[in-house]
């Protein structure tokens, strides 16, 4: 069996609260991009799981892949698998790629093998993998609080009829030392209300907290944002915590980026 894992952006993030388990509460909105990975799983003799496209750095053993078959198999029979991920989302990223993977192996395994795991079954498993892959278990927009986890879908009429550019310059931003930055507060702007605005209004106030950090020690991240504008985006923002930069542009107004070569750039409707 195959799927396409596909990744996110966030429509504004805001950091509003430090938690007693060492993990933060947020607001934000996680809207699916069709930006895709590959991934097959097939019954074999032994289990074995193989990484191509972009190259995935580390112990396979710790790749979200390989600990939701873990995961599973904690729970029920699972015979061995062999697992084949193409990478085609750019990782470290902040558009949720790995989790994205995490999700979908739970959701291929769950059908494969007839597991019966209701959505929320799989929502709580998910989130022992990471607090972005709850949503990937969705898979639809959502204004999401607490860890990520708790979700209600939200409709975003407004985006209809525009492109989005993804720009990810290959800069790895740590995560931990994103969070470090942050001094949490309360949002001063209801996420409902402002994408309820038209588009070119939310440049002002859709924020993403870790920007003002990030781009501080990484000027070439900010640079992305700044040209998304200067060529004609309506908004522009870092998703996550870096470090791709997106913008949303009128479908009759999607302009030739000139980025250097090494830059990874996807364009893809909304």
């Amino acid at each position: 069996m195959i799927s396409f894992p596909i990744c996110k952006i966030n429509l504004g993030l805001h950091i509003v609260g430090k938690r007693n388990d060492g993990y933060h509460d947020l607001e934000t909105i996680f809207y699916p991009i069709a930006l895709k990975d590959a991934l097959e799983i097939i019954q074999a003799d032994t289990f074995s799981f193989k990484a191509t496209g972009i190259a995935v750095d580390g112990d396979p053993s710790k790749n979200l892949c390989v600990k939701a078959y873990d995961l599973l198999k904690q729970k029920f029979d699972l015979p061995p698998v062999y697992m084949h991920l193409h990478k085609a989302i750019p990782l470290g990223a902040g558009l949720g790629g790995g989790s994205s993977d995490g999700a979908a192996t739970l959701l291929l395994l769950n059908q494969k093998f007839q597991l019966k795991l209701s959505p929320g079954e799989l929502i709580d498993l998910a989130l022992q993998l990471g607090s972005d892959c709850p949503f990937f278990i969705i898979n639809k927009p959502c204004i999401a609080t607490g860890r990520g986890e708790i979700m209600q879908p939200v409709d975003i009429p407004v985006l209809k009829g525009h492109k989005i550019i993804i720009v990810n310059p290959g800069i790895h931003v740590n995560t931990g030392w994103a969070f470090s930055q942050i001094t949490p507060t309360p949002a001063s702007h209801s996420l409902s209300e402002i994408i309820a605005q038209p588009i070119s209004t939310w440049k002002d106030s859709l924020k993403n907290d870790f920007e003002d950090a990030v781009f501080g020690a990484h000027p070439a991240i900010k640079n992305i944002k700044d040209e998304l504008y200067a060529q004609g985006a309506l908004y522009a923002s870092m998703s996550g915590s870096g470090a791709s930069v997106y913008g949303i542009f009128d479908k009759k107004n999607v302009p030739e980026l000139n980025f250097p070569e090494h830059y990874f750039v996807h364009k893809s409707d909304l």
